[in-house]
C-alpha cells in the first residue's frame, strides 16, 4: 500500500517545495524593487507615489514592514512616510494593529515628530490599538525633542487610544519624563495614579530619584530617598550613587572644598544600610576633584579606598594620574601607575592613550615616551595609534632621531601607520619651538616701561611750557 502511495506523496512534496520558492522568489523580487523604489527614486514625492503606482509588485504588511526596516536608516523619513501612507490606502495591504504601531516605532525612533504625529492621528482615527511598547517609544522621543507637555497629553487619553492606562504605561511616561530632568511633571502622574503603581514602587521612585538628581535639585532628590525609607522600598547603590553624583555636581560648581566631606557621610550613611560603596561610587567623588585640580584630595581618596577594603579600578588610577600630569606632577603620576601595575589591576587600551594624550598636550614628551614603555611592557593596546600620536609630535619638536626611531620599531612590528613618512624630513615638517614665558613677560615689562618714560617726560615738558613767566 505504502509503495502505492509513495509517488503521489513525492510529487506532492515536490509541488510544495517549488510553491515555497516560488513564493520566496517573488517575494524577494518585490522587495528588491520596492527598496530600489524608496532608496534610489529621482524625483520628489509624488514621482514617487506614481513609480510605486506603476509597480507591479504584491504589497504585503510583512513586504511593507520589512522595506521600512531596511531602508529606515538610508532614505530621508519623508520617503518613507509617503510610502506607507501609500501602503495604508492600497486595497491589497491590510495593516493588522501591530504593523501599524510597529511603523509609528520606526519614526519614533528616527525621532521625525511630524511623522510621528501624522500616524498617531491615524492610528486614532482609524479606532485601532496602541500598544504600551509604542507608547513608550512616542513618549520618549517626544520628551528628547522638548515635547513633553505633549508626550503627557497622549498618557491622558491612552483609553481614545484602546490603550490600558496600567502600571507599564505610567512607569513608560515616568521613565521618559525622569530621563530629561521632568521630575516634577513626573511626580503629578505618580500622584494621580497611586492605585496603578502597586508592585513597582521601587522602579517608579528610582526614576523619580534619577529625575532630580537630573534636575540638579538635591534637596527635591534627598526627599525622594527618603520617602523609600519610609515606604519600605529596597535602596541599593544605585539610589545613593545617583545621589552622590547629583551632591558632587553641585559642591563642584558651588563648594568644592566640600566635595570630599559631604560625599564621605553619604558613603558613612551607604554602610549604615549594609551597601557597600563600590569603585564607581569612588569615581563620582575623584572625576570632580580632577576637574578642580584638588591633588592632595585626590591621593588621600584614593589611599582611603583601599584602607576602606574596595579596589580601585583602573578607571580610579585614571582619574588620580590624569590630575597629576596636568598639575605637573610627573614623578608621583608615574609611581601610582607603577603600584596600579603591581597590585595587578590590568587597564583598557584607553587608559594610556588618553594619558598619553595628556601628556603630549603639557609638551612632555619625554614623559609620554617613559609611560609608551609601561604600556608596551603591559602588552595591552593598539600601538598604531600611540606611534601615529608621538611620532609627528617629536619630530615637529626637533627631536628626528627619537621619531625615526619610534617609526623603524612601528615598521618591525608590522604596524600600519597613518601619519606620513614626511614626518621624519626635516626639510618638510616645520619645527615648532615655543618660546619661554619669562621671555615674553620680560618684553612686556620693558615695553610698558618705555611707555611710562615717555608719558612722564611729556606731561614734565607740558607743565614747563605752560608755566608762567617770572616778574
Amino acid at each position: 500500500m505504502f509503495s502505492l502511495l509513495k509517488p503521489k506523496l513525492t510529487h506532492i512534496f515536490t509541488l510544495r517545495k517549488l510553491v515555497f520558492h516560488f513564493k520566496h522568489f517573488s517575494h524577494s523580487t518585490d522587495f528588491n524593487e520596492l527598496c530600489n523604489i524608496v532608496s534610489n527614486g529621482i524625483g520628489g514625492l509624488d514621482d514617487l507615489e506614481a513609480s510605486l503606482n506603476s509597480s507591479k509588485a504584491l504589497i504585503t504588511p510583512f513586504l511593507v514592514t520589512q522595506v521600512l526596516d531596511s531602508c529606515k536608516n538610508e532614505v530621508p523619513t519623508r520617503r518613507l512616510l509617503r510610502f506607507f501612507s501609500w501602503s495604508n490606502k492600497s486595497p491589497e495591504c491590510r495593516f493588522e494593529d501591530g504593523d501599524f504601531n510597529h511603523a509609528i516605532r520606526v519614526f519614533a525612533e528616527k525621532k521625525d515628530l511630524v511623522a510621528l504625529d501624522i500616524l498617531v492621528s491615524s492610528l486614532r482615527k482609524e479606532q485601532r490599538v496602541m500598544e504600551v511598547e509604542t507608547f513608550g517609544k512616542a513618549a520618549e522621543t517626544l520628551v528628547k525633542c522638548g515635547k513633553e507637555d505633549e508626550a503627557v497629553g497622549i498618557f491622558k487619553n491612552l483609553d481614545k487610544f484602546q490603550c490600558a492606562k496600567d502600571g507599564v504605561a505610567v512607569s513608560a511616561i515616568v521613565h521618559a519624563l525622569c530621563a530629561k530632568g521632568h521630575a516634577k511633571k513626573a511626580e503629578g502622574v505618580v500622584w494621580h495614579h497611586r492605585s496603578k503603581i502597586s508592585g513597582i514602587e521601587t522602579c517608579i521612585y528610582r526614576s523619580l530619584l534619577h529625575g532630580w538628581c537630573v534636575h540638579g535639585n538635591v534637596k527635591e532628590a534627598r526627599r525622594i530617598l527618603n520617602e523609600m525609607k519610609r515606604l519600605g522600598l529596597e535602596l541599593d547603590s544605585f539610589c545613593y550613587d545617583t545621589l552622590l553624583r547629583c551632591l558632587c555636581k553641585r559642591n563642584l560648581k558651588f563648594n568644592p572644598s566640600g566635595l570630599v566631606p559631604e560625599a564621605f557621610n553619604i558613603m558613612m550613611e551607604m554602610r549604615s544600610y549594609k551597601i557597600l560603596p563600590t569603585a564607581a561610587s569612588f569615581n563620582i567623588l575623584l572625576s570632580c576633584l580632577g576637574k578642580t585640580r584638588r591633588v592632595k584630595e585626590a591621593i588621600k581618596v584614593l589611599n582611603s579606598m583601599r584602607k576602606s577594603g574596595c579596589s580601585p579600578d583602573w578607571v580610579s588610577y585614571y582619574l588620580v594620574v590624569r590630575v597629576l600630569y596636568l598639575s605637573g606632577r610627573f614623578g608621583k603620576g608615574n609611581m601610582i601607575v607603577d603600584e596600579m601595575i603591581k597590585e595587578g589591576v590590568t587597564p583598557e587600551p584607553r587608559f594610556y592613550h588618553d594619558l598619553l594624550g595628556v601628556l603630549c598636550g603639557v609638551e612632555r614628551v619625554g614623559h609620554a615616551l617613559e609611560l609608551f614603555e609601561r604600556m608596551k611592557k603591559s602588552g595591552k593596546g593598539d600601538y598604531g595609534s600611540v606611534y601615529d600620536l608621538l611620532i609627528p609630535k617629536l619630530c615637529r619638536g626637533g627631536e628626528f632621531e627619537k621619531g625615526r626611531l619610534l617609526w623603524d620599531e612601528a615598521m618591525k612590528m608590522g604596524i600600519t601607520l597613518q601619519c606620513s613618512s614626511d614626518v621624519l624630513d626635516p626639510t618638510v615638517t616645520e619645527v615648532f619651538m615655543p618660546n619661554k614665558k619669562v621671555e615674553e613677560v620680560s618684553m612686556n615689562k620693558s615695553k610698558k616701561l618705555t611707555i611710562k618714560k615717555t608719558k612722564k617726560l611729556t606731561m614734565k615738558k607740558t607743565k614747563k611750557k605752560s608755566a608762567p613767566a617770572k616778574p
